[in-house]
């Protein structure tokens, strides 16, 4: 379907258009692990995509863009923040919670850009495209996203995010600061959110209120195809990014195959729906597997 596809300057920009995805499927690991879930990831991202792009102006300096990026991240870090304060403090339920809140900051992002545009500087967007020792810039990014998930698991503060959501109870009667856990792991997704603000940033040149909108649902299913189990308690973030590259690898099919673009989002939501039902089905196969060998 795509023939120059192993080319490796359409390699590295595949790369660089799933990269945005990438790290926001990274934090919502993170969440879903320590048992919860981040409908407002997408519009995190959008919101940080904006913030930075209003920040540079039309002609930024070096401590202009410093700045604005800073800014964005910082946007994601606060995001987070709200939606860890109201699920692990006010004990409010996750989606519901992420959900409310995903309008708000999709409300607020459209408030700082109400129409795409900005400009990126020239220098800055070449970076995100450079081949720093013949090696694409989106492959050094993906080994320093596993290396930081390699020291992350050598943390016990990765322990007690596994505790968390294998089972919350059972981890507070051992002395694990269970709302602590839960805050922190929406605080790194929002991060996460930043940084895939500006992956977006650097991979379209412009911002977008609306651009990270479509990336929630495929951050859920990338978590999903990557092994992470939605109660909580058991995945990682190197099979979610098998996942992303899955996703990606399915939306060039449909591309190329002439195939409407809103068949993906229908095979997302049938992935989401089998991860959720297949458990409980497999489990109901094997009681009634072993009702009639009795």
């Amino acid at each position: 379907m795509q023939p120059n596809f192993f080319r490796p300057a359409v390699l590295n920009g595949n790369l660089q258009t799933y990269m945005p995805l990438l790290l926001l499927a990274a934090g919502q690991t993170i969440v879903v692990i320590a048992g919860g879930v981040d409908l407002s990831l997408g519009a995190t991202v959008s919101l940080c995509n904006v913030v930075m792009v209003r920040l540079m102006g039309t002609a930024p300096n070096g401590a202009q863009i410093a700045g604005a990026l800073a800014a964005g991240l910082l946007a994601g870090l606060l995001a987070g923040a709200v939606n860890g304060w109201c699920v692990a403090y006010l004990r409010f339920q996750p989606i519901v919670t992420t959900f409310a809140t995903s309008f708000i900051i999709g409300g607020l992002a459209l408030m700082v850009l109400p129409s795409p545009g900005g400009v990126v500087p020239a220098g800055l967007a070449n970076v995100y495209r450079s081949r720093p020792l013949g090696v694409p810039f989106a492959i050094w990014l993906i080994a320093v996203i596993i290396g930081a998930w390699r020291l992350f698991r050598m943390t016990r503060w990765s322990r007690f995010v596994f505790a968390v959501g294998g089972n919350s109870m059972a981890a507070y009667m051992t002395g694990v600061p269970v709302a602590l856990v839960q805050a922190s792991s929406y605080v790194i997704a929002g991060g996460c959110a930043g940084f895939a603000g500006l992956a977006l940033l650097l991979s379209t040149s412009e911002g977008n209120a609306l651009s990270g909108a479509p990336l929630t649902l495929s951050s859920i299913v990338a978590v999903v195809l990557g092994g992470t189990r939605l109660r909580g308690g058991h995945g990682g973030i190197t099979g979610t990014m098998i996942g992303v590259l899955i996703i990606g690898l399915l939306k060039t099919i449909i591309s190329f195959s002439g195939v409407p673009t809103w068949w993906q989002t229908l095979v997302d939501s049938l992935i989401v729906i089998i991860a959720l039902a297949g458990p409980g089905f497999v489990a109901l196969l094997r009681k009634r597997a072993a009702r009639d060998f009795a």
